[in-house]
Order: C-alpha cells, then sequence, then structure tokens
C-alpha cells in the first residue's frame, strides 16, 4: 500500500503520536526542576505531592491539549518575546 503525502505536508515525529519531542524534554525538565524544589522546601510527603500536582499538572495538560497542538516551547518564546516587546497590530 502506498501513501501519497503532498510536499507541502509538515510531518513531526511525536511520541505515541500525541505528544512532540521537544515537548516531552519540556515536561520531563520542568518536572524535576519543580520536584526538586518542592523537595528543598517540604518535608511532608502529603504536600510534596498537592505542591507537584498544583504547579506541574497545568504546565503538562497546556502542553499536551491546548494551543492547537503547537509546541509549548515555541509558545514560551513568543510570549516571553512579546512581554519585552510588546507590540499592537491593528489590521483591517
Amino acid at each position: 500500500m502506498k501513501f501519497i503525502f503532498p510536499k507541502n505536508y509538515n510531518f513531526k515525529n511525536k511520541i505515541l503520536g500525541i505528544i512532540d519531542y521537544t515537548t516531552a524534554i519540556f515536561n520531563v525538565v520542568s518536572f524535576f526542576i519543580i520536584f526538586s524544589l518542592i523537595n528543598v522546601i517540604f518535608s511532608n510527603l502529603n504536600l510534596k505531592i498537592l505542591f507537584i500536582v498544583f504547579l506541574y499538572f497545568p504546565i503538562f495538560l497546556f502542553s499536551v491539549f491546548g494551543f492547537n497542538n503547537e509546541n509549548i516551547v515555541y509558545i514560551i518564546f513568543y510570549i516571553v518575546k512579546y512581554l519585552i516587546r510588546p507590540k499592537l497590530y491593528l489590521y483591517k
């Protein structure tokens, strides 16, 4: 069976067809940063789990399901770029 892909089709490799590799790396790095900070601050296991869920889970959800399958690294780059130099574009 042969599949014909158009030349302008953008093929991205994804883990399990859901998440990009760069987004997965970003998720792992952000989890370890949050986990290490929580480990230093708290000693109670229940507090650690609670704060990891509250701090990491929204980042994970936005990276997997949000922003029309756009890479979360690019979105953070665009937000930081806008915060540095805010511009307002008006189109007719």
